[in-house]
């Protein structure tokens, strides 16, 4: 279909009235900014409550805006999670998982289906000028690129920094990562669609994508935008600029921390310049817990189970913060539940839209959340590893089907399902299934009722390159 018919049959899709929650002292809707991190653990901030690694501007978005502590992603490692975010939709539903292949690589021939309908082409429906910087992973062929994807700009990586690795080139195996050098991986740097640098200098990588979200921010600081800004650090293997490396007590996985949350500062700063801040939310959130086998070269999920790869916990709640001054009531903490695919939903409907009523649109409006005047909708999550269904969350409560550790092959089929009650036992360390039984008849129920309405594309993950 050619893209300039696309997007007319877009601005049907996502809606064409009025934007209702725009703010009341401009005549446009709010401006929207994700700062998406990768391999982030849920107790690596200070807000968070980490010791050592100081976050004074995430610090800050927290003081002056929302603190989520029961916040989800899609999935519990890069390329579903992130479809999860931009689609607002669980990956299964857009072929973006897989059983075989967890992640996209650069030998895939697959990536973000075309007939998805991105947060940036509902946005961009909807008037706003869009821009995605950094890491991608939804595909890096040219159809499956931000570009081609509602985005007017892109500057960023197509996938991990890990990949690409040069043979030859330094330690062998794991060692590599110790002390990694940007010569030891072939990883390119995009604009647009061109390579413009490779191998990526990831020394000066983040310092770059927080200058490029500013530049963007001061652009187009006249009309609505969409900024979306996914570090690729601090996934492995991390680089810091001269002027962070060694000024954490949390050592290089500190500094990468400290950069990134000194990019966060720059941005709130811009958008005070510029005098749109009470006009603008911005997200801090990760795309799924901390790489534990890299030992201090992985972060930490703080109290919550595990790390990124599980369904425990620790790989799927995210450390997240909401700003927007004047709207979010400065210093809030929720434990209401979200997800980064109520990001998506949220913001179509601030920019005056409607989700996409032809499919299946997973993500909820958390505006009564962030505005202090009610509860979340949300009120169950399930946890995908893969096309499965390995646990799901009803309330406080949570059911384990089967468990594995994000790295391990420790799979466990559990016959009677594991309980645990969240808001008691955060950690999960205390199955209580035997005194709840009507949990486990409840959680089977809704999850037969979710795969009965599932349509399942082929996996976008498992087609090769064509050579």
């Amino acid at each position: 279909m050619p893209r300039s018919l696309l997007a007319a049959l877009m601005l049907l899709v996502v809606g064409s009235g009025p934007a209702e929650s725009a703010d009341p002292k401009t005549d446009r809707p709010p401006n929207v900014v994700i700062v998406f991190a990768d391999d982030l653990g849920y107790g690596d901030l200070g807000c968070f409550g980490h010791p050592t690694i100081r976050t004074p501007n995430l610090d800050r978005m927290a003081a002056e805006g929302m603190r989520f502590t029961q916040f989800y992603v899609g999935a519990s490692v890069c390329t579903p999670s992130r479809a999860a975010l931009l689609t607002g939709r669980l990956p299964i539903r857009s072929g973006m998982c897989s059983d075989k292949r967890r992640v996209l690589f650069p030998n895939s021939g697959g990536g973000i289906p075309e007939r998805e309908v991105t947060l940036a082409e509902a946005l961009k429906a909807r008037g706003y000028a869009t821009a995605a910087i950094g890491k991608w992973h939804l595909g890096h062929l040219p159809r499956f690129l931000p570009t081609n994807n509602g985005f007017d700009s892109y500057f960023g990586i197509p996938y991990s920094n890990d990949m690409d690795r040069v043979g030859g080139k330094g330690p062998k195996g794991r060692a590599v990562f110790w002390e990694p050098k940007t010569e030891y991986w072939n990883v390119p740097l995009m604009r647009d669609t061109k390579i413009v640098e490779r191998p990526a200098d990831q020394t000066t990588i983040t310092k770059r994508y927080s200058e490029a979200a500013v530049e963007f921010i001061e652009e187009n600081a006249e009309k609505p935008f969409f900024v979306y800004l996914a570090h690729n650090l601090p996934h492995i293997p991390l680089f810091a600029s001269d002027e962070f490396l060694g000024t954490s007590p949390r050592g290089l996985y500190g500094d990468v921390v400290q950069e990134i949350d000194h990019g966060v500062g720059q941005i709130l700063e811009a958008l005070e310049e510029q005098g749109i801040a009470e006009n603008t939310i911005v997200w801090f959130t990760s795309d799924n817990g901390p790489w534990l086998p890299f030992g201090t070269h992985g972060g930490s999920a703080g109290l919550l189970r595990e790390g990124k790869g599980s369904t425990w916990e620790g790989g799927m709640r995210e450390p997240t913060i909401a700003w927007w001054p004047g709207t979010i009531p400065a210093g809030s903490v929720t434990t209401e539940l979200g997800s980064t695919m109520d990001v998506y939903t949220t913001s179509v409907k601030l920019a005056g839209g409607d989700v996409p009523a032809d499919r299946i649109v997973d993500g909820v409006d958390l505006r009564p959340v962030l505005t202090g005047k009610g509860p979340s909708p949300r009120k169950s999550v399930l946890y995908y590893r893969g096309t499965r269904v390995f646990a799901v969350r009803m309330g406080p409560w949570k059911v384990h089907y089967v468990t594995e550790s994000g790295y391990r092959r420790d799979r466990v089929e559990h016959e009677t399902p594991l309980v645990f009650h969240l808001e008691h036992d955060p950690s999960e360390k205390h199955d209580v299934a035997k005194d709840h039984p009507e949990v486990i008849e409840a959680a089977a129920k809704f999850v037969a009722e979710h795969r009965e309405k599932l349509v399942q594309p082929p996996s976008q993950l498992e087609i090769p390159l064509k050579k």
